[in-house]
């Protein structure tokens, strides 16, 4: 029987930006959405619990404004006490990524929330909308840009160590594309979705090459969907031994 080699050490993120946990969710044959409704359409009982606990744990939630319009994102609300956790602090806030400001002011995010979303836009961004939000009590921050960099120094600088991303597949794809995802939480539906769904990243611009990712940790719902934990591999390419 063959003796499988010890797993490298997972590379540390740079200090300079927030850690960056990504969330997503997938479907058998690769789909990030399903039904009309987002990744709504297929997220479990085991990702919606997932999907808590990893917001319990974060700075601040990070997501493109497309996910936000999409899937009716709602304001953050008081945290309940629980047995794990019976003096919740409170809850992170929202931070919306925006080239053009297009969020609606009179939306639940917010006008039905305990914690001010943040919102990174540019200076191409209409000012009549900017001056809407920020009416609205969103805390509109105006970037150079919207480049991974940038955007991870603002929340860095603002002591947001821990950043949760919900997508979407742009916004992802960006990340990627910058080498900026530390660990990836994805969950695996025991679906076939087909048709012309997209994948959970997209995007113009590549890696030259692919980041290695190891496999930290897993678990197997009753109704078959698959928790995967990934955290990034000491080495650009580098994959874990089969074996």
């Amino acid at each position: 029987m063959p003796t499988r080699q010890p797993l490298p050490p997972a590379a540390p993120h740079p200090p300079a930006r927030p850690r960056v946990t990504a969330i997503m969710v997938s479907s058998l044959d690769g789909a990030g959405t399903a039904g009309g409704r987002g990744s709504q359409g297929l997220s479990t009982p085991a990702d919606r619990m997932l999907f808590r606990s990893l917001r319990r744990s974060a700075d601040a939630v990070l997501v493109g404004a497309g996910t936000v319009r999409d899937e009716d994102y709602r304001g953050v609300r008081r945290r309940r006490p629980t047995t794990d956790d019976p003096t919740p602090g409170e809850p992170p806030p929202v931070v919306v990524v925006t080239g053009s400001a297009d969020l609606a002011p009179d939306a639940a995010l917010l006008t039905d929330t305990i914690t001010p979303p943040i919102v990174l836009t540019t200076g191409g961004a209409p000012a009549a909308r900017r001056a809407a939000l920020a009416a609205a009590g969103a805390d509109v921050v105006v970037l150079p840009d919207l480049r991974p960099g940038p955007l991870l120094a603002e929340l860095g600088r603002r002591g947001l160590r821990s950043v949760l991303c919900e997508g979407g597949p742009t916004l992802l794809g960006a990340l990627v594309a910058a080498d900026a995802v530390d660990e990836l939480r994805l969950t695996l539906v025991p679906v076939l979705v087909g048709g012309p769904a997209g994948r959970i990243a997209t995007g113009p611009v590549a890696p030259a090459v692919p980041r290695g990712m190891r496999l930290a940790g897993h678990d197997a719902a009753p109704d078959g969907t698959l928790l995967l934990h990934y955290v990034r591999g000491d080495v650009r390419g580098d994959h874990p031994p089969n074996g």
